[in-house]
């Protein structure tokens, strides 16, 4: 069985749980305290000390920089999820980058403002300090006042997911790929602790969200099954798209 070692707010935890829950994959999770990686630099080796990792029997699967996605890729091999299509290659590395970066940035600062809510209280001192060596003194504080700011920002940052989804049911196409599972994290981290919502203006994103949240690759498989997407068929549609319209009769 797979072992999903975390911190449960973590919006890239939150990725890989729901990677490992659509795919119908026998796991358990580890929960550690956000300030404490010595599980995590222990089973790496001490090579690592991010979150999450996986343990899968003697298998030990970690990132080794800000975009490798390896966790991702390897239970993408191993149980044929079809997260990552070769014709989608550089489309989703153009996007993780910016949902990692431009949406996470947001997103968790949001969440953080609740910090005392959801994180034991036992971990608070550890996660405060680790916040503040991190985004320096007040920070918490400081997020808390552009709260109204940051929500307007957020709604901008998601607008191009909502026009993505207005012919589609995933961001790409028929079928779930890993920037679905990637996005959703980052805003299930967002609502973590109760207090946000998505914004109301982006309604597709508000019916993709629980469509992801709840999605099994069986059920995926009813529209379009992600294993066996035809690239000819998605380029066509492209294709389509961007055709010029019909001259105007003169």
């Amino acid at each position: 069985m797979i072992e999903l070692i975390q911190v449960p707010w973590s919006p890239f935890c939150l990725a890989q749980k729901r990677i490992l829950e659509y795919g119908g994959i026998a796991f358990k999770t580890i929960n550690i305290p956000n300030h404490d990686r010595s599980l995590v630099w222990k089973l790496t080796r001490e090579r690592y000390y991010g979150v999450p990792i996986i343990r899968d029997g003697k298998t030990v699967v970690f990132e080794t920089d800000d975009d490798s996605q390896i966790i991702a890729k390897y239970l993408d091999e191993k149980f044929e999820l079809g997260l990552f299509p070769h014709y989608w290659t550089g489309t989703e590395a153009i996007l993780w980058r910016y949902i990692e970066n431009e949406v996470e940035g947001t997103c968790f600062k949001l969440n953080d403002v609740f910090w005392k809510e959801f994180v034991p209280k036992s971990d608070q001192l550890g996660f405060l300090r680790h916040k503040e060596r991190k985004f320096g003194r007040g920070c918490i504080d400081q997020w808390r006042a552009q709260t109204p700011v940051m929500v307007r920002q957020l709604e901008h940052l998601l607008a191009p997911f909502e026009v993505m989804l207005e012919d589609r049911p995933f961001l790409l196409d028929q079928a779930p790929h890993f920037v679905d599972f990637d996005l959703y994290g980052m805003l299930a981290n967002l609502q973590y602790s109760g207090h946000h919502k998505l914004p109301a203006i982006h309604t597709r994103l508000n019916e993709w969200f629980p469509r992801v949240a709840k999605l099994k690759i069986s059920q995926a498989s009813g529209s379009a099954d992600p294993r066996r997407s035809n690239p000819k068929q998605v380029r066509e549609k492209l294709h389509s798209r961007h055709k010029r319209p019909a001259a105007r009769p003169k």
